[in-house]
């Protein structure tokens, strides 16, 4: 067989695998791309309601690799906003919602809140990641927070968490400047 025969061979025996390659659907997005780059240590400050503070987060895939827990502790050391300091943990997990397409958060703090957020895609940039929350529990569900992520570079971001009372627009409460500490 010669050269010629054996090319025009393989190409018409590749020809129908390319059309079944053509009809798939194309894969899904990675659902974890936008939080991926938190998943580590991470140090910062921490500035609001409560005063200035010191801030550790940590993120790691668990479960299977199907969530991302986060473990974050907030100090705040006596000062005049906050005389007698105080500190502040909540951990959470962000999921992937498969019927949504959707990346979930929800939260779980010390005071016994649980806040649940969904990313607002259309608010949401590949530098800024916006959670509006979808719902509380054990606290009023007509007041609404959200959480911004501006992602200021492969270790470094920061977090600005807003409350906004019923029929209220949205203030800051507290914005969190991390540094990654390790991967």
């Amino acid at each position: 067989m010669t050269k010629t025969c054996r090319a025009l061979c393989l190409l018409f025996g590749c020809l129908p695998m390319l059309s079944i390659a053509q009809s798939l659907p194309a894969p899904a997005a990675e659902p974890w791309a936008p939080v991926q780059m938190f998943v580590g240590q991470w140090k910062g400050t921490a500035t609001g309601q409560s005063g200035e503070g010191l801030v550790v987060r940590q993120y790691e895939f668990t479960l299977n690799q199907r969530f991302i827990y986060e473990k974050n502790t907030t100090n705040y050391p006596p000062q005049e906003k906050n005389k007698k300091g105080e500190v502040h943990d909540h951990v959470s997990y962000i999921s992937y919602d498969k019927v949504r397409k959707l990346l979930v958060m929800r939260q779980f703090h010390v005071e016994g809140f649980v806040n649940q957020y969904a990313l607002n895609k259309e608010a949401s940039t590949t530098t800024r990641l916006v959670f509006d929350s979808e719902n509380f529990e054990n606290f009023s569900n007509k007041w609404k927070a959200r959480e911004t992520y501006d992602l200021l570079g492969a270790d470094e971001f920061t977090e600005t968490f807003e409350l906004a009372p019923p029929d209220k627009p949205f203030q800051v409460y507290s914005k969190n400047h991390f540094k990654r500490v390790a991967k």
